[in-house]
């Protein structure tokens, strides 16, 4: 009795599995749907802003830290830009994945890292966070590490100026409409949506257009019919 429910959830577990693994296009249009506008603009904005790589090329990693700044100023407006277009339309959805990774991966290290992890300054972090509190005394590792993992010191400091400004604003502004649309917050600039979007451009990178909603699988299906080429998906 037990050994025929278990084999009859497996048996489920299975026809479940299969069925996911056929909305991998599903998954990989959302995927792009969320990052082509981000990474469009971004390029964009490059490609008609300032190229600023020169007072951050000591930062970047190698090899890019010895390339001219007007040549990685170059590749990542374009990568960003077009790439963008093509992960939007699902075409050479891999290969433009791996580029825009390393494009990420190098905005990351180089930009966002030096200022931690949270891209929003933590507008009131908790008594255990601040090392000079009996509460941060009191606390274990786990604990700090749970309520603390996005506050550093800059993100103190920058909460502390936050209240003051929100204080200049109470005294001496309209706070309820200036507050109505949602709490008023500092940019830290972390790398936390960089680090997300990396993740998300590898699942891509593996992933692939995924099956009819991307211009890869219908590429793939005419190269397979002329037997140039053969791929189980897009």
């Amino acid at each position: 009795m037990n050994g025929t429910f278990i084999q009859k959830i497996i048996g489920w577990y299975n026809q479940a599995l299969h069925t996911a693994l056929h909305l991998d296009g599903v998954v990989s249009l959302g995927l792009r749907l969320i990052l082509a506008p981000v990474l469009i603009g971004a390029g964009w904005e490059k490609l008609h802003g300032e190229n600023w790589f020169a007072f951050q090329l000591d930062s970047f990693p190698f090899p890019f830290n010895v390339l001219p700044p007007g040549f990685s100023w170059f590749l990542a407006s374009w990568t960003e830009f077009v790439g963008g277009v093509f992960l939007l339309l699902g075409l050479g959805t891999r290969i433009w994945a791996i580029m825009l990774a390393v494009t990420m991966f190098v905005a990351a290290y180089s930009v966002h890292l030096p200022n931690g992890w949270a891209t929003i300054t933590p507008s009131m972090p908790a008594d255990i966070c601040m090392p000079a509190t009996q509460a941060h005394a009191d606390s274990t590792a786990f604990e700090r590490y749970i309520n603390c993992y996005n506050v550093n010191e800059r993100t103190i400091d920058a909460a502390m100026r936050l209240e003051e400004i929100k204080t200049i604003l109470k005294e001496n502004g309209d706070w309820k409409r200036l507050s109505g649309a949602g709490s008023i917050v500092k940019l830290n600039n972390g790398i936390e949506f960089a680090a997300i979007y990396f993740m998300m451009l590898l699942s891509l990178a593996v992933i692939g257009g995924g099956r009819w909603l991307s211009l890869d699988y219908f590429a793939n299906l005419l190269l397979r019919k002329k037997g140039l080429y053969s791929c189980p998906k897009a």
